[in-house]
């Protein structure tokens, strides 16, 4: 896989593309992460890349040319264009996952009070990460890559990243380690038992309440086994509900 941001502020990708996953996707041959500057695309002495939108209105828009021409300069016909944007789809487990199958991204990150529309009409993908508004895309695209680049094989240790949360449209299930007791709060005994059927079953159960404490929106319109079915009872009389 191939990933190509670009941005109007390089210097925030400088530790990201020197982080574990960046590097180690690198040396496995899984993808590359480059960036490449919209400035570099803009006219004249000053690069001038945004101005005041017609119309009137507070705020810089960024203007379509410089942008489109460094999206010219670095698409392929195998690239799907990704725009980070507020009006975007929110960002998901499941759209990292489509994204992972893809060969070429490019990921356009905004800036100011946001695009000229013209730029919006080349984008094959708008997302957002939330219903808020950051200062750029940068941190935006960095959390895709992020998030795409270790579901590719080789980047995580094989296995790691198939019970995590949202794999299931569940929470996952609550982790402990070393010491056993500690401050007299102690590991459930169940994780301690050796028996892979229990361990299996209070995990699901585990993510089920987790799931129906702090984010009962998932469980909203999703199918059920029986076996979940018959938890989600369990743990509703535990709790008196």
């Amino acid at each position: 896989m191939k990933i190509t941001v670009l941005t109007i502020c390089p210097e925030m990708f400088g530790s990201f593309l020197e982080s574990h996953v960046v590097r180690k996707a690198g040396r496995r041959g899984a993808a590359s992460v480059s960036v490449t500057d919209i400035r570099d695309y803009a006219g004249g002495s000053f690069r001038h890349i945004d101005d005041s939108p017609f119309g009137g209105g507070r705020g810089m828009v960024l203007r379509c040319g410089p942008v489109l021409d460094a999206l010219q300069a670095v698409r392929t016909e195998k690239s799907k264009t990704v725009v980070l944007s507020p009006a975007g789809t929110p960002f998901s487990q499941r759209l990292a996952e489509e994204l992972s199958r893809e060969e070429d991204l490019v990921l356009v990150c905004g800036h100011y009070e946001g695009f000229d529309a013209r730029i919006l009409e080349e984008a094959d993908l708008l997302l957002s990460l939330g219903d808020y508004v950051l200062t750029g895309g940068e941190l935006p695209a960095m959390v895709v890559a992020d998030a795409v680049l270790r579901l590719l094989p080789g980047v995580l240790k094989e296995g790691s990243a198939e019970e995590e949360s949202f794999g299931n449209g569940l929470l996952e299930y609550p982790q402990y380690t070393q010491p056993q007791e500690f401050r007299g709060k102690c590991v459930p005994e169940v994780l301690l038992s050796g028996d892979h059927a229990r361990i299996r079953r209070w995990r699901l159960k585990e993510s089920l309440r987790e799931t129906l404490h702090r984010r009962p929106d998932l469980l909203e319109g999703r199918s059920f086994t029986e076996e979940e079915t018959a938890m989600l009872e369990e743990i509703r009389t535990e709790e008196g509900q």
